[in-house]
């Protein structure tokens, strides 16, 4: 059986390499792997390119990953919420790229290439500024954009329970972009909550199988080891 386990953060990105493309799940804090930013943060990576629901909020989050200089372009939903305090500066003195995709269509566009295929359509950004550059096709008398779908070099995932396996399930709001973010990227680093033993996940709650995920670890297991150390 492949081993998924890492006993810190650190080891568990040390895949990760400069001028990848990763997802990093959440919707506002919600979800967001916090202890995996924080070690991409310590590798000092740089040139990322970071796709997410929004651009970070005060200073936790991708907000720390944009204040290390590790991003070099951002594609998101809600850059300029009144926290994206870090983002702004950035954006402002022309040190960070952005790219703005609608929710949906950010969703769909993880989700299909999750499944393989090449893009979506959509009416959302017909007659905007998104539509610049992008084909359309008409159906039944109505325009749609044709949108790219979007995959990645890697994934930054927050799961509440994780097994040996790699099977994950999520809490609550916590699970928003983190299962399709998963299905689309070819190095799948998962941040939980719990590790368990094998068999003790429900398969009928399973949310993401572990087929799809590389590397975990347990944030309690490594808060109970720090506590341990006098």
């Amino acid at each position: 059986m492949k081993q998924k386990r890492h006993e810190t953060p650190l080891e568990a990105i040390d895949r990760m390499t400069d001028n990848s493309v990763v997802f990093v799940g959440g919707f506002g804090r919600a979800g967001v792997p916090e202890r995996l930013v924080e070690a991409v943060c310590r590798r000092k990576l740089r040139g990322l390119t970071i796709v997410s629901n929004n651009a970070g909020s005060n200073v936790a989050g991708i907000a720390s990953l944009l204040q290390e200089g590790c991003v070099g372009k951002i594609i998101c939903s809600f850059p300029l919420a009144r926290e994206a305090v870090a983002f702004r500066d950035l954006y402002d003195r022309n040190l960070v790229d952005l790219e703005v995709v609608p929710q949906g269509t950010l969703a769909e566009r993880i989700r299909a290439g999750g499944a393989g295929l090449g893009g979506v359509l959509t009416p959302t950004g017909v007659g905007t500024d998104i539509a610049e550059g992008k084909p359309l096709i008409e159906i039944d008398g109505r325009a749609f954009l044709i949108e790219r779908a979007l995959r990645a070099d890697f994934a930054l995932i927050k799961a509440y329970k994780v097994d040996p396996l790699g099977n994950l399930i999520y809490r609550k709001a916590a699970r928003n972009f983190n299962p399709i973010m998963a299905m689309a990227a070819d190095w799948v680093i998962v941040e939980a909550a719990e590790e368990v033993g094998i068999g003790a996940l429900d398969p009928e709650h399973i949310i993401t199988p572990g087929v799809y995920v590389d590397a975990y670890c347990a944030v309690t297991r490594i808060d109970q080891m720090m506590e341990a150390t006098p």
